[in-house]
């Protein structure tokens, strides 16, 4: 049959073109595309002569071999696969010039921004054309298994391309390409040269289950003298993939020292995991994973252009280094590998379409991780300590964007608490030790441990033996306030609101005495709330203080400062609001200033007073003075007299 000469349509043209110069974001990608190719050919033909005995090919040893040739400027990739007939290579690779090319170049043309347009590229299946990038022409050979004759297809990737029946044609796909010249600026392109085409191979189709094989490099003529080689002899081949998928074999297989260079290599992490997590699913949809956890907390975690997900492969291929879409962001630490069978991806398989594949494999890894960490909890808590410590301010930030998991982030939360000065709590632990009548989980939010230990807020709790929670990270000022509650328990702050710690029969008994205490200090707390009304929304009486005479709270549902300043450094300026001046009616300072001010009225003195103790309750809960040199001078005036 002669050749035949096929002519681009104007819109296949600039579709090519388009794909040659806009589409793959790394040129080296081309060598993936082909040799994953080759790789599905070989799985194509195993799998068809189990179902033909007829077939008549030789499985045997079925490979990849690639071929450079500096001299020439050529690159070949050829397989022993399955081949292609004619009328395959006239529909497979003469895809790009099929008629819905003028439909297809139109909306893309409408797509908005660069993503839509890969999107829309995804649905058709044209990696072949990626080669174009690096090459002035490429010759496809090929013969399909069980046939005579072979099929060469041509192009320089311009206005023709050319098909022709070839006699001789070996088994199998070869891809020969006729490289551009090497630009002089970037002498990284060079793909004739050995450790280019390897370190390719490394990177994209190392895991691939068949063997990509290069001519070894020629020995020097002593070697060949020592070893008895003949002079000339062609170099053996070099097998240059390592086809070790340690997630594709079975646990027994494989030693802890591999998976730690797995992690080290794909982390760039200098020391071993914390832990590691394999999962499989099969049915439908399969696909593997083999998930580690850090043992430490990488400098950039908070930091904005933190790289984070986990590597993808589709069928021990190459995709993605950092997979953004099979995590949430809260677990932006775990590094690992998640190898599909089947993926919907564009066709430079960079970007993954958004389908329910990917939203499952979210889910089931998320629901994985999770539940990994809550049995790290009890089965190994010295490996949790670790982890927590590393990670549990990141793992939190998942209690206010991943509300389908909630409960499970939180069951795998731990936290400081007044029930123990070294070991954390968990919320079922919690809830286990709280005392008969008691209903609400009590916690306090503060910027360290000793600060919220010796906070007037602790003192009633303190003297009731009642357990809070000491919540120190920035990230529990904003959840505390999004989560309501855990196992039927409201999490209630110990510094908002008043502190209901009476039981019913207490409050009975008290119940004569606060009213009492109520009348008796009526006086001082209007008079406190005039000279302070400026600052305050209100001066009560407390039932949370024994010790210290005065402390400020923030009302039940009011934003706390701290939280303020959070969403303020976020660029989020809150009103400003008013909070609520307790006094503790049993301590000298405030019976004497009430007894004062019954019997001496406004006096200058006792204003000053009265302020300088809103300051002092103002400090004690680590918050800053309106006129600090104000503070100190009337503080100071008030110690000398005392001299």
């Amino acid at each position: 049959m002669p050749t035949e000469t096929f002519e681009f349509q104007v819109e296949a043209r600039q579709l090519l073109q388009m794909m040659i110069h806009s589409i793959y974001s790394n040129k080296d990608v081309f060598l993936r595309e082909l040799v994953s190719n080759a790789s599905d050919a070989l799985d194509k033909l195993r799998l068809e002569s189990l179902r033909d005995d007829t077939l008549g090919a030789d499985v045997s040893d079925l490979h990849i071999d690639l071929e450079a040739d500096p001299d020439a400027r050529t690159l070949t990739v050829r397989d022993n696969g399955i081949g292609m007939s004619h009328d395959e290579v006239v529909q497979l690779i003469g895809t790009i010039a099929n008629s819905g090319t003028a439909k297809f170049l139109k909306e893309l043309k409408e797509a908005q921004g660069a993503g839509a347009a890969e999107g829309l590229i995804g649905q058709f299946g044209v990696g072949f054309y990626s080669s174009f990038m690096v090459a002035d022409e490429v010759t496809l050979l090929t013969r399909r298994a069980g046939e005579a004759q072979g099929t060469r297809w041509n192009s320089t990737g311009e206005g023709t391309y050319t098909i022709e029946t070839v006699e001789d044609a070996p088994q199998g796909t070869s891809v020969t390409l006729r490289l551009k010249p090497v630009d002089d600026e970037d002498k990284l392109y060079d793909y004739t040269s050995r450790w280019k085409i390897k370190e390719i191979v490394k990177r994209y189709s190392d895991f691939i289950t068949w063997p990509i094989r290069m001519a070894a490099e020629a020995p020097a003529q002593a070697a060949e003298e020592e070893e008895g080689a003949e002079p000339g002899e062609a170099p053996a081949p070099e097998t240059v993939n390592s086809m070790k998928a340690l997630w594709a074999r079975s646990r027994s297989e494989v030693t802890d020292e591999e998976y730690h260079e797995l992690y080290k290599h794909i982390s760039h992490d200098w020391s071993d995991p914390l832990d590691t997590i394999r999962m499989q699913a099969e049915g439908t949809f399969e696909y593997q994973a083999l998930l580690f956890l850090p043992s430490r907390a990488p400098q950039d975690l908070f930091s904005q252009g933190h790289k984070r997900g986990v590597q993808l492969y589709v069928k021990r291929v190459f995709i993605m280094d950092d997979c953004e879409a099979l995590l949430p962001e809260y677990l932006r630490f775990v590094k690992g590998v998640v190898d599909a069978q089947d993926l919907s991806l564009n066709v430079s398989r960079e970007i993954l379409q958004q389908d329910r594949q990917i939203q499952l494999m979210h889910r089931r890894l998320t629901k994985k991780l999770l539940s990994t960490i809550k049995d790290m909890m009890s089965a190994q808590p010295e490996k949790y300590a670790t982890f927590w410590q590393e990670f549990g301010r990141v793992v939190k930030e998942g209690l206010l964007s991943d509300f389908d998991n909630r409960d499970a982030i939180l069951a795998a939360c731990s936290f400081a608490t007044t029930h123990d000065q070294e070991q954390p709590t968990t919320l079922q632990q919690y809830v286990e030790r709280m005392k008969e009548g008691q209903e609400h989980i009590f916690y306090l939010t503060g910027e360290s441990r000793a600060a919220m230990e010796n906070s007037p807020h602790m003192e009633a709790f303190k003297a009731r033996g009642v357990e809070v929670l000491l919540l120190t990270d920035p990230v529990d000022e904003v959840w505390v306030e999004a989560v309501p509650g855990f196992d039927g328990k409201e999490l209630r702050s110990i510094a908002k609101g008043e502190a209901d710690l009476d039981t019913e029969a207490e409050k009975e008994e008290v119940k004569a005495e606060r009213e009492k205490q109520q009348q008796e200090y009526a006086g001082l707390l209007t008079w406190m709330g005039e000279q302070l009304g400026e600052d305050l929304k209100e001066v009560r009486l407390s039932t949370r203080l024994t010790v210290s005479p005065a402390c400020i709270v923030s009302d039940t549902n009011d934003v706390t400062p701290a939280l303020q300043n959070l969403y303020r450094a976020m660029g989020q300026d809150l009103p400003a609001t008013k909070r609520i001046l307790e006094l503790n009616p049993g301590h000298p300072l405030v019976s004497g200033l009430r007894a004062a001010q019954a019997e001496r009225g406004a006096a200058a003195d006792l204003a000053e007073t009265a302020e300088l103790i809103y300051g002092m309750a103002l400090l004690a809960e680590g918050g800053e003075l309106r006129d600090p040199s104000r503070f100190t001078r009337l503080l100071a005036d008030r110690l000398e007299r005392t001299l």
